[in-house]
């Protein structure tokens, strides 16, 4: 049986500047998966009470027909078909919409459930709000050794979920993770989250000397927990990007020329 049969590439957020917010909806024998929320109908309902001004200054359009839930009607599916969301990180614009989904198991990396959990520190209390998280929301967490996985040395597989599995890109955040997702005859997707903005950072698409690539880059480096490691991040993900040898699609969360280039076929396994 294939576990993972169709994937959906979904804006769920768009932002100023063009900047989208790619979520994935993976059709599979245990139900819908998801690849992160997209901001949530909660959040559009009280922006400035549920988000902050520091979250609103970045232009999300906040468009109730671009939720998750709006657009997984629209194919047909109900909030109760999505039974597991696994989130990159914890940042609004990526757990927002899970609160749409109340019947879903969320799965993020202890990490990065502890920091947000905490909210210790001024950058963290903006980052973080104390609503994507509450106590009656339904979390897996993972965290320890793990295994290999694509190259990477530490990964952890979803429970429940072969096909799905969280690998660690801490920079953007401390717990920020990629997710890859083995996806039948399509070989793999890696879904890096906000382990980089453009993916000419990663070799991939136009020149990486335009101006924009460079204002997505400066802004990556101004909103990284750990800038250090984003370069580090680029670099694994290139060599990952181009591998003969694994046959593998990476994208970002953020590239609207990525999502459409992704969104112009159904990726069907």
């Amino acid at each position: 049986m294939v576990g993972v049969r169709i994937v959906h590439h979904l804006n769920c957020g768009s932002f100023r500047f063009g900047l989208v917010t790619h979520v994935l909806a993976c059709e599979t024998h245990s139900g819908l998966v998801m690849v992160d929320a997209g901001i949530g109908n909660a959040d559009i309902d009280s922006p400035t009470s549920k988000l902050g001004r520091a979250a609103l200054a970045l232009g999300p359009a906040l468009e109730r027909n671009e939720t998750a839930l709006a657009q997984l009607k629209r194919l047909g599916y109900s909030a109760n078909d999505v039974r597991h969301i696994i989130c990159t990180h914890l940042d609004y614009d990526h757990i927002s919409g899970a609160s749409d989904f109340p019947d879903a198991l969320v799965h993020v990396t202890a990490t990065e459930h502890s920091v947000a959990a905490a909210r210790r520190g001024v950058t963290a209390k903006l980052r973080y709000r104390t609503h994507h998280l509450p106590l009656d929301m339904r979390i897996k967490t993972y965290g320890g050794q793990g295994g290999p996985q694509l190259g990477f040395s530490t990964s952890y597989r979803i429970a429940g979920l072969d096909d799905f599995t969280l690998i660690p890109l801490p920079g953007h955040t401390l717990g920020h993770a990629g997710v890859a997702i083995r996806a039948g005859k399509r070989g793999w997707l890696m879904h890096a989250g906000d382990a980089f903005y453009h993916q000419s950072s990663i070799g991939l698409g136009p020149n990486s000397s335009g101006l924009r690539p460079r204002a997505l880059r400066a802004m990556e480096s101004m909103l990284a927990a750990e800038p250090k490691r984003v370069n580090f991040n680029h670099l694994r993900l290139k060599e990952l990007a181009n591998s003969p040898d694994i046959g593998i699609q990476v994208f970002c969360s953020h590239d609207a020329t990525a999502l459409q280039a992704l969104q112009g076929t159904t990726t069907r396994t």
